[in-house]
């Protein structure tokens, strides 16, 4: 019974989620490329290599989201500084700034779905969850 509740739970989040960025012109997808270029720091930068490993993915998986990315102007790619035959993967400042705005959208669907639980009752679920994915 708990299996299918934590299983609805999470459908529900993720829906909710993928609605909010699509708000922004952006998929799950795409929103994880953006995400882990943001958490980089500054620069913002990465190698597609390393973006994929991050976020666990064949580079084939990660070139598409790419293309999709660059041709919303969100990314650049250039050649790197370090390996002529390499590239380097930055957000834009208009790539940044939906990366800032989808992650505040996608929290705010979490805690709208939420927020009917008084925040004790909040806090349980958090460190059960927690408990859960320690195991």
């Amino acid at each position: 019974m708990s299996g299918r509740c934590v299983f609805r739970l999470a459908r529900a989040a993720g829906d909710a989620v993928e609605k909010a960025y699509a708000g922004f012109g952006i998929g799950r997808p795409e929103f994880d490329v953006v995400a882990t270029l943001r958490r980089a720091g500054e620069p913002f930068q990465l190698s597609p290599g390393a973006l994929a490993a991050s976020m666990m993915l064949s580079t084939g998986g990660t070139t598409a989201r790419l293309d999709r990315l660059e041709r919303a102007g969100l990314i650049e790619r250039f050649p790197s500084p370090t390996d002529r035959r390499g590239v380097q993967v930055r957000l834009t400042a208009a790539g940044r700034e939906v990366a800032d705005r989808a992650m505040e959208a996608g929290l705010a669907e979490q805690r709208r779905l939420l927020a009917h639980l008084p925040p004790a009752k909040q806090r349980q679920l958090a460190m059960l969850l927690k408990e859960a994915l320690a195991g």
